[in-house]
């Protein structure tokens, strides 16, 4: 048999505050169990608690109150443990971005860090055939939307039974760094042109002479990498007008392991060589 408990009590039980007791009734989230019809008095039921402390324990984790009430509406375990588990794959995403930020800055404060020589190539590449997409991409959505278009073309190029000729790549207009809004082009190299087909085209990636750095992680965490670039083209007088371009050695498709992942940073110069 269930107890009731004034909004107090329930308050010292669940250790959820009054106010926040009043909020979530508001929208619908822990609705009292009565309301005295001539004071207004809140009452919860005991067997309310393990309902309070659930929510309680989602809010600790970051859970918005909209997924909150998704997950204790659901009709059935399966359902809210797809929620649940959703919401723990993006904490994992976020813990993941938070570690890699703090041994980023650790390394960038270490003596002598900033001292080291990058190891920068100058290469020169051709001109090739590729299936490409091109949009106009807002950075803080960027490395979802390359995730996508990576996979609508390799899907594409596969589908056609075409074959990749080389890794695949990106080129970025100067406005995706200097307004976080620019247009970018990912594209796949095959030496066979494919067929247009949803956001896929064929485009020629033009030739072009690189001063080139290897990163290694996810691209979005790049930013290092391109300093020592840029520093390394402002030193030498090489600079020309042009996209940046990036190649992705390895990615997605070859391990769920970010760390591993490899992209080489081009920054486009004057020709080399004799």
């Amino acid at each position: 048999m269930s107890l009731f408990l004034s909004i107090g009590d329930f308050s010292r039980a669940t250790h959820l505050t009054v106010k926040t007791l009043r909020h979530y009734h508001d929208v619908g989230l822990l609705e009292p169990a009565e309301i005295d019809p001539g004071t207004g008095y809140r009452r919860y039921s005991t067997a309310q608690i393990p309902a309070a402390q659930v929510i309680r324990r989602f809010r600790e984790l970051g859970m918005p109150l909209e997924e909150i009430r998704t997950v204790m509406k659901a009709p059935d375990v399966d359902t809210r443990n797809r929620h649940i588990a959703a919401h723990l794959n993006r904490l994992e995403a976020e813990l993941g971005r938070t570690q890699r930020a703090v041994s980023s800055l650790r390394d960038l404060l270490a003596p002598g860090e900033s001292d080291a020589v990058p190891d920068i190539t100058l290469r020169e590449t051709p001109a090739v055939q590729a299936a490409a997409i091109t949009e106009t991409v807002a950075m803080e959505d960027g490395a979802a939307w390359m995730l996508g278009a990576l996979g609508e073309l390799y899907a594409t190029v596969g589908g056609q039974g075409l074959t990749p000729s080389g890794p695949a790549g990106g080129l970025f207009t100067d406005a995706v760094f200097t307004d976080h809004q620019g247009e970018v082009t990912i594209f796949v190299p095959c030496e066979v042109p494919v067929r247009a087909m949803g956001r896929v085209r064929p485009a020629t990636v033009p030739a072009a002479e690189l001063a080139i750095i290897e990163h290694t992680g996810p691209p979005i965490e790049s930013d290092r990498a391109y300093g020592a670039l840029a520093s390394y083209v402002e030193r030498h007088a090489l600079a020309v007008q042009g996209p940046i371009r990036e190649y992705y050695l390895v990615g997605q498709r070859d391990t769920p392991d970010m760390a591993r992942w490899r992209t080489e940073v081009c920054w486009p110069v004057f020709r080399v060589g004799s």
